[in-house]
């Protein structure tokens, strides 16, 4: 209320400019004496906020300057007392002068009087938003717990929005009088003005009665005020009248029946409200809300439930679905969720042994087929085999014998024959006697049911071999990231104790470490201590599935270096430059490689060893059995056969009928 007060010294000199009022021209100081006495109350921050546009005529302007004028000269101005500043607006704001530009009144008249109208629109809100911003802070003269009072004098309607910003200033304590000329709104003044707006608001008929107004309320505003000077009661605000007063609550709240207390309106609780989920109350007014795991949508009033998957952090392998206040992942058909919660793994049936297929399960989420070997064909129920004799089948072209295979067959030869290159016909070679060497794959990569047609296809190619002590010596080594010799090239003398001892070599897993199992054939394998005979043929035959972990260049070169003969077996993603290195020239001999583990039986039906010397494979020219070195070399080897005492081997050369 004593910001009310100021303002009624501001009322009580229009009161006694009715009797005395000067001339337009005279805006001296103490130019009327009337003047002199002043209605004081406590120091008080006054901004004046003055409308220029261009609806505001220059006489009517000069008048608006005068009212000003003399207004000032009711107050107790001083640095100590009533500060004052001075802001114009039309389209745009311009200050004047701030609280702390003039301590005395002259300073003040003289700069009112300097003001040159801005003549363009009305944008009364921008103004008071600045005055709330700028005009009130410290930086311009404003003083803490010192009464803040606005005046705005405005013709017309604003061309901007005001009663949010009005508020908003009136919040933060600023009291504001709107006083309206002529083509003045009232709807708009009373949304600026504080309340009561019978205290606040004016509205005066021309500039030139604008003195008038405060003719009305000259009693009360210099008379007792019984808010100040009594024990009123009020709850929130008081409200002086002549020799009385009454209480008001502030907007949203409503007078209670004692006639002092508030209490708040509380439109949720009266259903006064178009909220989907929750209604949040406010004093008069209120918001929406939503609940746990909803969004309020931009009507302000309905609710959407959370998208959580579009947000794109999920980490769903397959999918993402939504629901209340979260999301989880789940797997298509056929994949099965994994504890994370996140990753999908394929349900395979054939690996969980849940089928019924007689050779080979192909597996696909969530079900199988069935797949036959190599030489068999899927019967009707599709699931069981039948062998295809390709022998009675085909024209085979076998020289004396056809041996038929699951989708393939080969041929023979009597015990004293060897096959030929073109694998149908037969011939003789000088020695079928060989060390062997088998290194197989048994990293984790082969899977259990792989490695068990490995260990057929090592005893395939044993089938294809005379196997005994004096004859073909057989040794087998296993490698994944270590080395195991599964037994030595002096363990075994038969083909059946190989057979039976290769079907119980156990599955290592783990790595590839083919560089390493290069290096345990070449230092140990091929050692007098394991069985290696001299002069003998050593061959070397490597099976692996992937690509090595290690070096395999200067371990497959030195085996090359000590005279072995290196084979190359790859599947799947074996690695064909690596084969390449390891095998021995020409690699069209000694390199072999299948995209499948059911079709290297294939490979073991092609796989002849080169156990016969070289001429008998045509790579250089014969020599001529007549000859002395001839001769001698064939003396040589028929005493070395004779000292063996078998059956199961054959002479290299044919000794002519008329040898001399």
């Amino acid at each position: 209320m004593r910001q009310l007060c100021v303002c009624v010294s501001v009322l009580l000199v229009l009161a006694t400019l009715a009797v005395a009022r000067p001339k337009a021209a005279d805006f001296q100081l103490n130019s009327n004496p009337a003047l002199e006495q002043k209605c004081k109350s406590g120091p008080v921050d006054l901004v004046f906020i003055i409308d220029s546009s261009r609806s505001v005529r220059p006489h009517e302007f000069e008048t608006m300057r005068k009212f000003m004028i003399d207004i000032i000269h009711t107050l107790d101005v001083g640095s100590n007392a009533t500060r004052v500043g001075l802001v114009q607006y039309s389209s745009q704001v311009q200050n004047e002068f701030s609280l702390k530009t003039h301590a005395k009144l002259q300073g003040m008249v003289k700069g009112i009087n300097e003001i040159i109208p801005l003549a363009q629109g009305t944008m009364t809100g921008l103004a008071i938003k600045y005055v709330m911003n700028h005009a009130f802070t410290a930086a311009e003269g404003d003083r803490p717990k010192v009464p803040n009072v606005a005046v705005i004098v405005t013709d017309g309607r604003p061309q901007d929005r005001v009663a949010e910003v009005a508020a908003e200033a009136r919040d933060k304590g600023i009291e504001i009088y709107t006083v309206g000329v002529a083509r003045a709104d009232m709807t708009s003044l009373r949304a600026m003005a504080s309340p009561p707006f019978e205290d606040h608001v004016f509205l005066v008929e021309s500039f030139d009665l604008i003195h008038q107004f405060g003719l009305q309320f000259q009693d009360k505003l210099c008379g007792m005020d019984l808010c100040l000077e009594s024990d009123h009661g009020c709850e929130h605000l008081c409200e002086s009248s002549p020799g009385s007063f009454h209480c008001l609550c502030r907007p949203g709240y409503t007078l209670n029946k004692d006639s002092k207390t508030c209490t708040a309106i509380d439109l949720c609780a009266e259903g006064k409200h178009d909220c989907e989920q929750s209604c949040i109350p406010s004093p008069g007014a209120f918001t929406c809300g939503c609940n746990i795991g909803y969004t309020l949508n931009n009507d302000k009033k309905t609710c959407t439930m959370i998208d959580y998957c579009s947000f794109g952090n999920h980490s769903c392998q397959h999918e993402c679905v939504d629901v209340l206040n979260g999301y989880f992942c789940r797997c298509a058909e056929g994949y099965m969720l994994q504890e994370d919660g996140k990753t999908c793994q394929m349900m395979d049936l054939c690996g969980e042994g849940k089928h019924d297929c007689e050779q080979i399960c192909i597996a696909s989420p969530g079900v199988f087929t069935c797949n036959c070997n190599a030489g068999y064909t899927l019967n009707n129920d599709k699931k069981t085999c039948t062998n295809l004799d390709l022998c009675n089948t085909v024209v085979h072209g076998c020289e004396h014998q056809c041996v038929s295979t699951p989708g393939s067959y080969y041929c023979i030869c009597p015990e004293a024959q060897l096959l030929a290159e073109d694998g149908k016909g037969c011939g003789t070679c000088r020695s079928a006697n060989i060390d062997l060497v088998l290194l197989i794959d048994g990293s984790k990569s082969v899977r259990p049911q792989n490695f068990e047609l490995v260990k057929q296809f090592v005893n395939q190619v044993v089938d294809s071999l005379d196997v005994s002590a004096h004859g073909t010596r057989v040794g087998l080594v296993q490698y994944s990231s270590r080395v195991r010799t599964e037994f030595s090239l002096n363990m075994y003398q038969t083909a059946v104790d190989i057979k039976k001892a290769v079907m119980n070599v156990e599955y290592m897993e783990k790595g590839t470490m083919t560089g390493l199992a290069l290096k345990h054939m070449v230092e140990n394998s091929f050692s007098e201590a394991e069985g290696a005979r001299k002069n003998v043929p050593r061959v070397g035959l490597v099976f692996t599935d992937g690509r090595s972990q290690d070096d395999i260049t200067e371990w497959a070169k030195k085996a090359k270096e000590a005279g072995i003969t290196m084979y190359a077996v790859g599947v799947g993603k074996a690695v064909e430059d690596e084969l390449r290195e390891i095998a021995s020239e020409p690699h069209d001999k000694h390199f072999f490689y299948t995209t499948d583990f059911t079709f290297i039986n294939q490979i073991a039906e092609n796989l002849k060893l080169n156990i016969c010397a070289e001429e008998s494979q045509g790579e250089i020219e014969v020599k001529n059995p007549c000859a002395c070195e001839s001769l001698v070399e064939f003396q040589q080897a028929t005493m070395t056969t004779l000292e063996q005492l078998t059956t199961k081997h054959i002479l290299l050369y044919t000794v002519p009928v008329h040898l001399r």
